[in-house]
């Protein structure tokens, strides 16, 4: 491993790093635009200029790969005179529209203006070139020409990770710009990603777009709950309103991309929630408090099972609850139930694209998570004949569907079933069939792990308490089970995952708070 030194400091650095990603290991800033850790080297933004010894000029450190004994300074007064007079030659057609811009607050052209530049501009505002604005080019981007700096982020990441090459620069000069060719917009489903990449408000997410600015946004770090992929996301929020998940980096799992299905995941955690316990008697719907409906439900479903017997209860688990949720569900079944009617489905309505990028047929985060706690996916169709022939008197559904059943005949065959119990987060089927709704907490609102397609254990944080009366799985689980007389005694995520690592064989030697924001695979 080569030894260099930046701006004083020693560096231990791989054979073949660059000058910039050995500085980002000690913390030592260098301004970039072209570079991407993920795409190739461009080395056209000349922003990332250095000084090496015994160099006669300066050098662009995104491709100046580190040597033995070399000497690096990024902050001399010599840089900083290049790298200020790059950033006037990007600023001089840029518009001034900072105010109304998508992209303030998380704008590279105006971090680095504000650190390396405030000049004045030389060129006069009316003699700038003027190109076109508010462009829909399809997918869920809009671009803003006026404001590219031929970066070509988003052109490499066409060619290099979609395949797809729908972006391109045209003309020449300071009339360069980037746009599709025409009649061929955006034809992929990963358009999003060009908004994460482009370090300047030239692609914005038609989505997100004048929802919200971004300095008032705090994130979590979070799992895309849309397929069995997990791509790491940060949840971005304000009060308790979910409004843009974006990809997090994990090499390990997505790069540091996401696709377009996922990112509008956010959008159930805002619309059409459960926020308060329901209980449906006589055809009539009324709210209830937590301890009463509690108390009810499991009075209810002891009396059934002694009437009817354990096989005439079942429960139903959801691949979309956390591998915690998912452990208590089947000790509720198996050890205070006692029923052998237990399952859960990977179907899903709606579209099962998959492609060999990111995207999986399974559109559930959780459902390798289900099978390693051993729970059957195979007894799913059983238990929904048994309902079809009235031998099941009490029905517990975790989730908001009966997976890819459509609606009406989800609500046609709940109701053959004298109790039906939902544990849920959303409005659906299951809710207008149910008798007893308890409301749950989204993935945005609580804690714990998915285990991915792979394997990978990884875990998601809250980022804000339930919303309403919601409550999380565990809570509402463990006031069941309190209810039945159980003692479980678990005081979080934290102490569940511990449990299934000491009882559950693929999960053996993990803790909880080792896994980090990487995962384990189990």
């Amino acid at each position: 491993m080569p030894t260099l030194t930046i701006n004083g400091i020693t560096v231990d650095a791989p054979e073949g790093m660059t000058i910039l990603e050995a500085a980002k290991r000690i913390g030592v800033e260098i301004p970039h635009y072209c570079y991407h850790p993920k795409l190739s080297i461009a080395g056209n933004c000349r922003m990332c200029l250095v000084e090496v010894e015994k160099y006669p000029k300066l050098q662009i450190s995104c491709d100046t790969v580190v040597t033995e004994g070399m000497v690096v300074k990024t902050d001399t007064e010599k840089v900083r005179k290049a790298v200020t007079g790059v950033l006037e030659f990007l600023l001089i057609h840029h518009p001034i529209d900072c105010p109304i811009c998508d992209q303030a607050g998380e704008c590279g052209l105006q971090n680095y203006y504000m650190k390396y530049g405030l000049h004045k501009s030389r060129y006069p505002l009316e003699e700038k070139v003027h190109k076109k604005k508010v462009q829909d080019i399809g997918g869920t981007i809009v671009l803003d020409a006026e404001r590219c700096i031929l970066c070509s982020r988003c052109v490499r990441f066409l060619q290099e990770v979609t395949g797809t090459g729908e972006l391109e620069f045209f003309q020449r000069g300071d009339h360069s710009e980037i746009s599709i060719f025409p009649g061929r917009p955006l034809d992929n489903r990963y358009t999003g990603n060009l908004a994460d990449i482009c370090p300047v408000g030239a692609l914005t997410s038609k989505d997100f777009r004048f929802k919200c600015r971004v300095w008032f946004l705090r994130s979590a770090l979070s799992i895309c709950p849309g397929c069995s992929t997990g791509c790491n996301v940060l949840a971005d929020f304000k009060g308790e309103i979910l409004y843009r998940l974006r990809p997090r980096r994990n090499d390990a799992v997505n790069q540091t991309w996401m696709c377009d299905f996922g990112r509008l995941e956010y959008k159930q955690a805002n619309e059409a929630r459960l926020l308060t316990p329901i209980v449906r008697e006589n055809g009539t719907t009324a709210a209830a408090s937590w301890e009463s409906l509690l108390v009810t439900t499991a009075n209810r479903l002891r009396k059934i099972a002694e009437e009817h017997g354990p096989g005439s209860v079942a429960v139903i688990a959801s691949p979309r609850f956390s591998n915690e949720e998912l452990f208590l569900v089947r000790k509720l079944a198996e050890e205070l139930l006692a029923t052998p009617h237990l399952a859960f489905t990977s179907k899903t309505p709606g579209d099962r694209t998959a492609d060999d990028l990111l995207i999986r047929e399974d559109k559930n985060p959780n459902g390798r998570g289900a099978q390693l706690l051993g729970i059957s996916e195979e007894r799913f169709d059983d238990i929904l004949r048994r309902v079809s022939e009235g031998t099941i008197r009490a029905l517990l559904v975790f989730g908001d569907r009966l997976g890819d059943l459509p609606d009406a005949e989800t609500e046609t065959l709940l109701s053959k079933v004298p109790l039906v119990v939902q544990v849920g987060t959303n409005e659906g089927p299951v809710f207008r069939a149910a008798h007893v709704v308890l409301p749950r907490a989204s993935f945005a609102e609580q804690g714990g792990t998915y285990t991915n397609y792979a394997g990978r254990v990884q875990r998601f944080w809250p980022a804000f308490p339930p919303r309403g009366k919601a409550r999380t799985g565990i809570e509402i689980l463990g006031g069941l089970a309190a209810q039945f007389g159980a003692e479980w005694g678990f005081t979080g995520e934290g102490s569940v995952f511990r449990a299934i690592a000491e009882s559950c064989p693929p999960f053996t030697g993990m803790r909880y708070e080792s896994l980090g924001s990487g995962g384990r695979v189990a």
